[in-house]
């Protein structure tokens, strides 16, 4: 089972954390729309013995687009791939882009998940962030989604200057009353060259403290945990038959085509990824040439990226498939370097698998980087 996951790259306004590719420009709108449906048809042949299990909107903000793209995009993929008998199909969504009459002829097509990106149900956050929507629109639009979707997941940011844990709460608290049965929570990260980056060193927002982030981290685990959901990648948290198939594709190793500028590939053994300029992709397409780098990914890198995927998800790193896949030199390596975690109780070893423990979860990365192999 494979997934196609389709990048619109268009944004009302830029918010101030973030670094994905987007343009606040609609003005080729229409023509994106028919290169995303040209590159879906020319790349038909990569996936040609692969049954698509997921489609993923993303972005950018997917939910900019008119109803009837999003579904001659699906279309495309039904008419050019083996699509499984129910797919999940994503798409992204900002509660101002989500009127009821919106979501009723969203959930009257094949869509039928929806991922909207709250961040927050306070408008000072908000504002701080620079999002579209405000925090009625954001509490108003879950109302009535859940009327018509089942399946939905809802973002929030931790580690916001000026979040305190009571409204940090109130935000969890809110998606809990609302019975949002997926929620994806990320801390706030300054990433280079945002705007966020500039107001932090002009004094204008203060710096995000880890120790607050790392305290409402726990919180959010805690609650969620004790009510029902299950942990099962460092950001994502589902009720039982509720798990992201996209996302736990991606963290299980399994094939994806990324369509759209800057969407990135996998194959099992290649990455690629298109370029990251909206004009020179349409160009690209409309010459039926496909703007893109591919990487041959070597077994180091393999390793690394399992090691980093493994330790973020419930699923963990199997020492089985460490030795078959990489030998045992591999396997005492990895043992050798997680002696340390394991004797702090940040990583756990139980049959035969190695995975993080609660008080390791939130270093992750940090302890994945030290169990690499470096070239």
């Amino acid at each position: 089972m494979s997934g196609i996951y389709i990048h619109i790259p268009f944004c009302k306004q830029a918010c101030h954390y973030c670094d994905f590719h987007f343009s606040t420009s609609l003005k080729k709108k229409d023509e994106m729309v028919m290169a995303l449906a040209k590159e879906i048809r020319l790349r038909k042949e990569e996936f040609a013995d692969e049954v698509i299990e997921t489609i993923y909107f993303g972005g950018g903000t997917p939910s900019i687009l008119e109803v009837s793209d999003l579904r001659m995009l699906i279309d495309e993929i039904y008419k050019n791939y083996a699509v499984a008998e129910n797919p999940e199909i994503t798409v992204e969504a900002n509660p101002d882009d989500l009127s009821e009459v919106r979501i009723i002829t969203l959930s009257e097509n094949k869509i039928n998940r929806l991922s909207i990106g709250i961040q927050s149900f306070y408008e000072e956050d908000l504002k701080l962030m620079n999002r579209a929507h405000n925090a009625e629109e954001a509490k108003k639009c879950l109302e009535i989604a859940t009327k018509y979707f089942d399946n939905i997941t809802a973002d929030l940011i931790y580690g916001i200057p000026g979040l305190t844990n009571e409204k940090w709460l109130h935000n969890i608290q809110t998606l809990l009353d609302l019975n949002i049965p997926h929620i994806s929570s990320y801390a706030l990260t300054v990433e280079p060259k945002t705007a966020l980056q500039k107001f932090i060193k002009q004094g204008i927002v203060p710096q995000p403290d880890d120790a607050v982030a790392h305290e409402q981290f726990l919180m959010l685990v805690d609650i969620l945990e004790a009510n029902g959901f299950v942990h099962y990648e460092l950001s994502n948290f589902g009720k039982p038959g509720y798990f992201s198939k996209n996302n736990s594709a991606y963290w299980l190793g399994k094939k994806y085509l990324g369509i759209g500028p800057s969407a990135h590939s996998y194959d099992g053994t290649n990455r690629s990824w298109n370029i990251a300029n909206n004009a020179i992709y349409i160009k690209s397409l409309a010459e039926d040439k496909q703007p893109s780098e591919t990487e041959i990914l070597t077994e180091t890198d393999r390793y690394n990226e399992y090691i980093m995927t493994g330790l973020r998800t419930v699923w963990g790193v199997s020492l089985e498939r460490i030795k078959s896949e990489f030998g045992e030199n591999m396997l005492q390596y990895l043992l050798q370097n997680a002696e340390r975690y394991l004797k702090d109780e940040k990583l756990i070893l139980e049959n035969n698998i190695l995975r993080t423990t609660k008080k390791g979860k939130f270093f992750c990365d940090g302890i994945a980087s030290d169990l690499f192999r470096i070239r």
